[in-house]
């Protein structure tokens, strides 16, 4: 009797330049036949994109179909970032860029503090929100898409020496409200991280797409 075969692995790229987030996926869809590599990974040639949507999913979007047209092979882009309710959800789809063009996390964290600290004593809800897009040239009107979130407040001191962007300043409500985002393990974060739900919520996508 023959053995069934395994399904074809499919080579798709990761639309950011944060090696964090490609660690992260590479975790999330470990699953999956396919192997996600970076823009430099895939192409000697650079592929530069303006990240000025309004939304989450519109940059997300943006970044999938710009990057799989330019290198005529599937792109997955997310598209992800911190939303304070008491700044009206800033910093939002300018996280990366808060504190201006070029900004490192410890200069955004510092500029978000400040400005909470500015309002005086009261709530700090926040939540992280990150949008998944897959975007297949071959495929173009039929992109994936995912959303998850990660509900949370926003403390007064960074701590924890793990994670990226706001996690040390970001306290988490699961996980019985104790931790920071950077406090996590990489196996706690990926339980509850909005990337982690957004990437939970587009594997049956995926799957559908891959045939497996």
């Amino acid at each position: 009797m023959t053995a069934p075969s395994l399904p074809a692995r499919r080579t798709v790229v990761v639309a950011t330049g944060n090696r964090n987030k490609l660690r992260e996926l590479r975790a999330l869809f470990g699953d999956l036949p396919i192997d996600l590599v970076s823009v430099a990974e895939a192409s000697p040639v650079s592929v530069r994109v303006v990240e000025d949507e309004l939304t989450f999913e519109g940059n997300a979007r943006k970044k999938a179909r710009e990057v799989a047209n330019a290198l005529a092979m599937p792109a997955i882009a997310d598209d992800s970032g911190l939303e304070v309710d008491i700044l009206q959800g800033e910093p939002g789809v300018r996280s990366a860029r808060y504190a201006g063009e070029g900004a490192t996390d410890a200069e955004n964290n510092r500029k978000l503090l400040t400005a909470l600290d500015a309002l005086g004593p009261g709530p700090r809800a926040a939540r992280f929100h990150c949008a998944l897009v897959l975007h297949d040239p071959v495929m173009p009107l039929t992109p994936l898409i995912a959303h998850g979130t990660c509900e949370g407040e926003i403390t007064t001191n960074a701590r924890g020496a793990f994670g990226f962007g706001y996690d040390p300043i970001f306290l988490v409500h699961e996980l019985g409200g104790h931790k920071t985002m950077a406090e996590l393990t990489d196996e706690e974060k990926n339980a509850i991280s909005h990337r982690a739900k957004a990437a939970r919520a587009l594997v049956p996508h995926l799957r559908r797409w891959l045939g497996v």
